[in-house]
């Protein structure tokens, strides 16, 4: 997410003050041209529980197919929970705007976490069922073409078992 830059970049200090106050500065502003655009925005931010972290980090620590999950600086921000509600509280609040407001979703329980969040982006969503204009899909006047090739040639097809 670009709100790195107003979280993990600021608690970890990937990001100056002054750049963290422009990004606050600069979001909203970025984010109603896309609005204004036609493009429908929707931020949701996945609150989780310290406890709940700590036994997903744990997890993905000694479960070899979630290992890639985790990553130093992972480790690093866990003493660092109050830092990261503190720079998210201070997020929200410069950047839950009217035109692109944010939507808080429990995830501490992962699956209903989902289902909440896709019921809601659901409901958000337009109709846009439209019936599409007839089309007339007439024979062709002539016999279907091969393919002509000029300067490149396509590569050689694979060869299939039991095909020539």
């Amino acid at each position: 997410s670009w709100y790195n830059r107003a979280g993990v970049e600021k608690v970890m200090g990937f990001a100056s003050a002054d750049q963290i106050e422009r990004f606050l500065k600069e979001a909203p502003t970025f984010e109603k041209l896309l609005v204004d655009d036609g493009i429908l925005l929707f931020k949701y931010w996945l609150t989780t529980d310290q406890d709940k972290q700590e036994e997903r980090l744990a997890e993905r620590l000694e479960d070899p197919l979630k290992r890639w999950k985790l990553s130093p600086i992972d480790l690093a921000a866990r003493e660092q929970y109050a830092a990261y509600t503190e720079a998210r509280e201070a997020m929200l609040r410069a950047t839950h705007t009217d035109h692109a407001p944010w939507t808080l979703v429990d995830f501490n329980d992962q699956k209903h976490g989902r289902l909440t969040l896709i019921r809601d982006l659901l409901d958000r969503l337009p109709d846009t069922h439209v019936e599409p204009e007839p089309l007339d899909f007439s024979p062709l006047d002539h016999e279907p073409l091969e393919e002509e090739y000029g300067v490149l040639k396509p590569l050689k097809p694979y060869p299939l078992k039991g095909k020539g």
